[in-house]
Formats: structure tokens, C-alpha cells, sequence
């Protein structure tokens, strides 16, 4: 490969935003995009969602070209619904966005400058922070391999999965970024075939990274753009649902690059190990999502 991806700035950026009951967050997701002035597309591509706030977005935003929906008969996973919605996209640049990220005209500018202007790039991810700018340690991580797990496990000293001390304040090379916002050049995301389908939820974006960063290119954190990211409306209603996907996708990603996964007794080990926790979670999910019903109902009351 290995030619420089630099999209020229005129460039038409498909944003492609992926729903699945993800609620009033989807609005105002939708309203900054399309705020936003660079010339843009906005591919709303919804997983079945049940809550109508879709249909009503569609309505809200009838009169605006940019703007459109596609309605996924069933609940497809988050990687085949973006694979789909860039295959009816017409842009160079592709913004894969999460439903609960508030997006920016000035930190979106600078997202395509980078990508524009710096050499080799193949991904570009921001800082994504709470509603206090807390940000998530997930911006900016290495790759979650065995060894890096067991060293934060067990407190030892070492190479961990997070990065240690504050997060960048201006553009580094990294092995991951969050995948709840990624800019790409088009060429980039066709040449590495899009995200793994296989992935339904989770750990398609530690995926993604990977193969860009195989395939030649740089994996950047624009570490002087900040995103308010609400973390998961959809997930809130379905935790369990959520939790067994998450592991099920870290056990994918474990088989397909961590070179541990080549010894059958420790990949067994690993196994055991994922699954065993994702049983010990269930209870307090549960319990959760039962607090959350009674904290909505109080609130209807």
C-alpha cells in the first residue's frame, strides 16, 4: 500500500450514525452534525430500533438534502450497519459517529484537518469525554493483549492496556482509539473492508484499528479535540444483551491478534476466563436495570 491518504479539505464527509433505541441523545446528535459547516452527509442507519425517535428525526429533518434514514429490518450489530450505510455513501471521507456524541463545528474542522494533512494517516479518533470532561480512558489505549491485561490484573509493573498520566494535548500516533468517533479517508475503510462483521457489539473498533495499522497506515489521537460522549443510551436498557457481546467480541479479537492465542492451553484459559466474567456480571446488571425501571417510573409519576 502505501501512498499517503490526503483527502483533499472540498471533499464531500459522509457521517454515518448508527441507532438502536439510543433515544432523545439521537436528536441532538443529529442537530450538532448537521450545525456543523463543512460539507457533509449525514447517513442515520437504524438496527430496528423500537422507540420511533428515528421516524420522528426523519420528519424533524424532511427539508434538509443532507440529511437521510435507512431502516434496517432487524437489529444488524453495529459493524454491518456502518458497512452498509458507507455502501450507499457517496463521500471520500467517512465519520463513523456514536448516537450520544455531541459534535462541534471547530473540533470536526480540526478532525479533518488532520486527517487531511498529515502523512500516512488511515484513522483519526478525539478525546471523548463525560458530561464533567472527565475523558475516557478508551480515547487513547494500547492493544488489549494478554500480557498488557495480566500486568494491570495483577498490578504489576509494566506495559498495561491503558496509558498512564494525562491524555495528549495535541496529535500522537496510538494502537486504538475510541470507536465512538473515527474519521477515515473512504480508500482507507475500502481497502481494509470495512469492519469485521463477525463483531456485533464491541471491540469492532480495537479490530479496525488494528488492520488499518496493518495495512501500512497511522492510527492518530487528535489529543486537542474533546467530544462529550454520553455513554450508551441503548445500552442502558439491555445491559446483559450488551455485556454477552462485549465478551463475545473480546474473544474474537483475542483469537485473531493476540500471538497467545496461539497456545491451545492458554487460549482455553481465556476462554474460561471471559465467559467466567461475564456470569459474574449478569446479577449486578440485572439489579441495575431493575434500578433504572424504578428510577423511570418515579420520574413519569
Amino acid at each position: 500500500m502505501n501512498t499517503s491518504a490526503s483527502p483533499d479539505k472540498s471533499r464531500l464527509l459522509s457521517v454515518v450514525v448508527v441507532s438502536a433505541d439510543s433515544g432523545d441523545s439521537l436528536r441532538d446528535c443529529v442537530r450538532h452534525v448537521l450545525g456543523c459547516t463543512p460539507r457533509l452527509e449525514l447517513i442515520l442507519i437504524d438496527n430496528a430500533s423500537a422507540d420511533g425517535v428515528p421516524q420522528a428525526i426523519a420528519r424533524e429533518h424532511a427539508g434538509d438534502p443532507r440529511f437521510r434514514v435507512l431502516y434496517n429490518g432487524a437489529n444488524l450489530g453495529f459493524g454491518p450497519a456502518v458497512n452498509r450505510a458507507v455502501a450507499q455513501a457517496a463521500g471520500d471521507m467517512l465519520l463513523v459517529l456514536n448516537p450520544d456524541c455531541m459534535l462541534d463545528d471547530g473540533s470536526l474542522q480540526r478532525l479533518l484537518e488532520v486527517c487531511t494533512d498529515t502523512p500516512q494517516v488511515g484513522l483519526v479518533g478525539a478525546v471523548v469525554c463525560d458530561a464533567a470532561g472527565t475523558p475516557d480512558p478508551a480515547s487513547y489505549r494500547r492493544d488489549p493483549l494478554l500480557r498488557r491485561a495480566l500486568t494491570w490484573l495483577f498490578g504489576r509493573r509494566g506495559e498495561g492496556v491503558n496509558i498512564e498520566g494525562a491524555m495528549p494535548d495535541h496529535v500522537v500516533d496510538a494502537e486504538v482509539v475510541s470507536g465512538a468517533l473515527m474519521v477515515l479517508p473512504r480508500e482507507v475503510f475500502d481497502h481494509v473492508g470495512g469492519f469485521d462483521e463477525d463483531y456485533f457489539l464491541h471491540c469492532e473498533d480495537l479490530d479496525l484499528c488494528h488492520r488499518v495499522r496493518d495495512a501500512g497506515w497511522r492510527v492518530l489521537l487528535a489529543g486537542d479535540v474533546h467530544v462529550l460522549h454520553g455513554k450508551g443510551g441503548s445500552s442502558r436498557h439491555r445491559p446483559v444483551f450488551v455485556s454477552y457481546h462485549k465478551h463475545r467480541g473480546m474473544w474474537r479479537w483475542f483469537r485473531k491478534f493476540d500471538p497467545s492465542a496461539r497456545n491451545p492451553l492458554t487460549a482455553a484459559i481465556v476462554w474460561l476466563g471471559i465467559w467466567a466474567h461475564f456470569l459474574l456480571k449478569v446479577p449486578g446488571q440485572w439489579m441495575g436495570k431493575s434500578r433504572n425501571k424504578e428510577t423511570g417510573k418515579r420520574r413519569e409519576e
